[in-house]
């Protein structure tokens, strides 16, 4: 079933099209050059990080180079050691870099989002392993070479003269438990709080690998231009981790003073809550973002939600809308007014922050609808720049679709409604099969195009923009999926 519905002005004439009345056309103007100059201004925070990135691990092999890392290459046991040295120096770039993007820092959400750094995170590490398998290998085989002894027994000699040697073993197992267990085949097989638990084992195994950076390397030996280097790395990327994952986390959850005040059913198995606090707007919490939510009873306690705002924020309240999708949602369904909650965030860049032209187009499917409801809610466009698709299987499932309509009327936007199963691998309902984004919105090739929802979903549908000729830089979605 598919239901269009067009928006009025009080005499009935359509709002759709541009009526070329002065006022519509200065602020379709003034939100062009907006939208196009944050995305100018954007662009340039990615390069100056790209930069950056690449910089530290420049800096890195360049230091070492300058060490007199460069006489290594006279022997043949020197130039293999060398090698591993500078496979070791990549991985760990990578490594600090991982931890950077997983810092949730604020210049990395406001560029990328943090969908994206996660990402790369995952690259990273995938690297990372590789890097390290390469820089244990060379190293053993190098010393083996210069000392003229077989590969094992100069393993076995590092293995009983160093400590710092035997804990570098150790944390480049635990850092092959970390990759395995991020594959995304494996992942599935147990439950996200198991898979948190293990991938903690990352900083353990961190913290096992840098002893025998600076007790086993010349290269960091006092004196040494990497030695400072290395240390100042890790003393601002330990700083970041600490500043932005645990202790503004903490002050903003004392300072804000979250309570659920009102749980309200928007549906047959889903519910939006209400949380009220103390000093809002400093979060400065935009529509479509998300936050890491728990709530503090004892059975809820230990289980971060990541759930993203159904509405925008005001002075005192925050909204979010769950559905019930498991034992750790189906628990928040009966949450009760006065529950106490812990916040981190907010994260993301699916909010008009990320905006690139005048023009937008909403989609949302099933529970994705909440924070195309608050992006709605926040975004700014002219009467009939405005298109929001709302995807469902059944009626029941069309979440907040009275407030939804309600913003579409006040504001000056089309709705669509797609009801039914799914017509094969498309995105949209059986009654449209073989139908297009373009379609059901003509103008979307000039309109930054926001989807929400489950992720085969939202992959079916950027398929169907960029085949629709919709550029990537317009297209935007945020996938929670660990």
């Amino acid at each position: 079933m598919t239901t269009s519905l067009i928006t009025t002005d009080p005499a009935g004439a359509p709002r759709g099209a541009f009526d070329g009345k002065p006022g519509a056309r200065h602020t379709r103007s003034a939100l062009l050059r907006r939208y196009q100059g944050q995305a100018a201004r954007r662009e340039v925070r990615r390069d100056v990080l790209t930069v950056g990135a690449w910089s530290l691990v420049a800096t890195s092999v360049a230091l070492f180079l300058a060490d007199h890392g460069a006489a290594y290459f006279a022997t043949l046991g020197g130039a293999v050691t060398a090698l591993g040295i500078i496979a070791g120096l990549v991985a760990t770039a990578a490594m600090v870099l991982m931890l950077v993007l997983s810092a949730r820092v604020p210049v990395i959400d406001a560029t990328i989002g943090q969908d994206r750094a996660a990402a790369l995170h995952s690259k990273l590490g995938r690297g990372m392993v590789f890097g390290l398998i390469t820089h244990g290998i060379l190293l053993v085989y190098g010393y083996a070479i210069s000392g003229k002894l077989n590969p094992v027994a100069m393993f076995t000699q590092l293995w009983t003269s160093s400590s710092d040697f035997v804990w570098a073993c150790v944390a480049f197992l635990m850092f092959a438990v970390v990759g395995i267990s991020s594959m995304v085949a494996l992942r599935r097989k147990y439950p996200y709080e198991v898979w948190f638990g293990i991938h903690l084992t990352t900083y353990a195994a961190i913290l096992a690998s840098i002893p025998h950076q600076f007790s086993m390397s010349g290269m960091l030996a006092e004196g040494t231009l990497g030695r400072p280097f290395w240390a100042a790395m890790w003393l601002v990327t330990g700083g970041l981790m600490l500043a932005y994952r645990v202790i503004l986390p903490i002050m903003s959850s004392l300072t804000h003073r979250f309570a659920v005040s009102r749980v309200v059913p928007v549906g047959p198995d889903a519910v939006s809550i209400e949380v009220t606090g103390r000093k809002i707007r400093e979060l400065e919490a935009r529509g479509g973002q998300w936050l890491t939510w728990r709530f503090l009873t004892p059975e809820l306690a230990g289980q971060p939600h990541p759930f993203s705002l159904s509405a925008a924020p005001t002075d005192s309240t925050l909204r979010l809308t769950v559905r019930n999708l498991g034992e750790g949602t189906a628990r928040l369904m009966s949450v009760q007014p006065g529950t106490k909650v812990a916040i981190e965030g907010p994260y993301g860049m699916f909010t008009d922050a990320a905006r690139t032209t005048d023009k937008v187009v909403l989609i949302g499917g099933g529970i994705g609808i909440a924070p195309i409801r608050a992006l709605l809610e926040s975004t700014e466009f002219a009467p009939g720049d405005a298109a929001v698709i709302l995807r469902a299987s059944t009626p029941d499932e069309l979440y907040l679709l009275d407030e939804i309509v309600a913003l579409c009327e006040a504001k000056g936007a089309t709705l669509t409604l797609l009801v039914g199963p799914r017509a094969g691998d498309s995105w949209v309902p059986t009654s449209d099969a073989g139908a297009s984004l373009t379609d059901f919105v003509p103008w979307a090739r000039e309109a930054d195009v926001y989807v929400c929802g489950p992720t085969p979903w939202m992959e079916a549908v950027l398929a169907d923009a960029r085949e629709g000729g919709i550029p990537e830089g317009q297209l935007h979605d945020e996938k929670f999926a660990w």
